[in-house]
């Protein structure tokens, strides 16, 4: 194993800058890392064959005085829903299996832009719609901490890759908690931006050519093994975009904080497994004893109407950011299938998804969506309520780490219940994507099987670098990231 391969993105741009190491060197390493490793994981699905000689010219751009970027010659590597300009982009379905575009989506841009070289496409869930990594053109993911269980999804590839030295910083993206619980699976770092922070043009779906449905939750937003790395390349991605008008022109916050704040380790609603209560509980105590002020939160949001609003609002798009035919029928109506008659009878009935969702299928039209919109916009007003005496909250990622791989709708078992597969995943993450609140993830420890397990750092919206600065300053305590010891 190479160091270069578990550097910073911030750190090997620094290195090749002061011609330390070259672009060629550290692209090298990385391939060779990925040509050893990724038979076993599937974490990349496509390899950019003209990387290395983009390299060259990176090293030939240095010799002669010229800076690309903050990021010039630092391979990356691009979740495969994203476009990539002359390279394949498929969102793992399979009528997109010879799509090579012509542009980059917008965030892509922006990081070649800077210098950033593309090594490859990270393996996603098919049409970024699962938490599991699997599709209809590449093998499964695997997760690099034991290859039995999932890496998470839909950013599952991406994740992966990151955890086992594939690439020093990946874009993925999130509309329920797609960069959240990879991280969490994983142990890696992830960014939630606020919704409408980050232009998501270019993004799979909607699939090319369908009139653009998805406007709101959906976001993109970096995963990598440093807090730096996440806020360099936020810092990169984020801002107005003439593809999507909607992104409004709001600077970058300026950190200026005392830290407060709030914590949990479970909603009755969402019982979470006891070794990530243990690790949050302990999180806790270590922040108070360094004379953080952490006090526990009381929500007096409700989650319940949040999470039938964010699957009614999914049921009202869905059938439009992809063609309505047999294939999608099929797919959706086994997972409701498996939602409505898989795990504990009470969290069934608590969680509802094939019910919310048929029924708002069923009942489909512009007042029922524009209420759903309204409803929606008051549950924001109510989070932001519940969020601005703090400066963060920290609580669950999931309510259990990486599980094992399974059809997708398996109910999963978590201290002896079974409990539904969405809500097993989602629980914690749908929310603040429904509210379109930022959120870190940071690793906060391990299981006793050695399995990762991440905290979500949740923010005020429109303030990114203030939360990461706090997440810097948590993780300085806790200070719980490794990578696979295997890689």
């Amino acid at each position: 194993m190479s160091d270069l391969v578990f550097t910073p993105a911030y750190q090997l741009a620094q290195m090749i800058r002061q011609r330390e190491v070259s672009a060629v060197e550290v692209l090298d390493a990385y391939i060779n890392q990925i040509v050893k490793h990724n038979g076993q994981l599937n974490a990349i699905c496509t390899l950019d064959e003209s990387a290395r000689d983009r390299a060259k010219l990176a090293d030939q751009a240095l010799a002669r005085g010229e800076n690309w970027g903050v990021l010039h010659g630092v391979p990356i590597t691009i979740k495969d829903c994203l476009e990539t300009a002359g390279l394949l982009t498929t969102a793992g379905y399979k009528p997109l299996k010879d799509y090579v575009p012509q542009d980059n989506a917008t965030a892509v841009g922006r990081l070649r832009a800077a210098g950033a070289i593309i090594i490859g496409k990270t393996n996603p869930a098919k049409l970024a719609g699962d938490f599991q990594t699997t599709n209809d053109l590449f093998p499964r993911a695997n997760n690099p901490w034991n290859l039995n269980y999932t890496p998470g999804g839909s950013s599952g590839g991406t994740a992966a890759a990151i955890a086992a030295g594939f690439s020093p910083l990946d874009l993925g993206s999130d509309i329920g908690g797609s960069i959240r619980q990879p991280s969490h699976f994983c142990g890696v770092f992830g960014l939630k931006p606020t919704d409408r922070r980050v232009s998501t043009a270019g993004h799979i779906p909607e699939v090319p050519g369908i009139p653009r449905c998805i406007r709101q939750m959906l976001v993109v937003g970096p995963i990598a093994r440093s807090i730096e790395d996440l806020r360099l390349c936020f810092s990169l991605i984020a801002g107005a975009d003439p593809r999507q008008p909607e992104i409004p022109p709001i600077p970058l916050d300026t950190p200026n904080f005392q830290i407060r704040l709030a914590w949990i380790d479970e909603l009755d609603l969402y019982p979470v497994a006891q070794t990530i209560k243990t690790a949050l509980q302990s999180v806790a105590q270590k922040l108070t004893d360094t004379k953080i002020v952490v006090e526990n939160w009381v929500p007096k949001f409700n989650f319940a109407l949040a999470w039938q609003v964010y699957f009614a609002l999914s049921a009202y798009i869905s059938p439009h950011q992809q063609p309505f035919n047999l294939d999608f029928v099929r797919n959706s109506s086994s997972l409701m299938l498996r939602e409505a008659t898989q795990g504990n009878r009470t969290l069934r009935q608590r969680s509802n998804v094939a019910r919310i969702g048929f029924s708002a299928f069923f009942n489909a039209n512009l007042k029922n969506y524009f209420a759903a919109l309204t409803e929606r916009d008051r549950l924001i007003a109510q989070m932001d309520r519940e969020l601005e005496p703090y400066d963060a909250l920290l609580c669950p990622v999931a309510m259990t780490p990486a599980f094992t791989h399974r059809a997708t709708g398996t109910a999963i078992e978590i201290d002896g219940k079974n409990v539904p597969y969405l809500m097993a995943s989602g629980a914690y993450t749908i929310p603040f994507s429904f509210t379109g609140h930022p959120v870190v993830v940071i690793p906060i420890g391990q299981t006793e099987d050695g399995l990762p397990m991440g905290m979500q750092i949740v923010g005020q919206r429109w303030c990114e670098m203030k939360l990461l600065a706090i997440a810097q300053q948590l993780h300085q305590v806790i200070n719980a990231f490794q990578h696979p010891l295997s890689y």
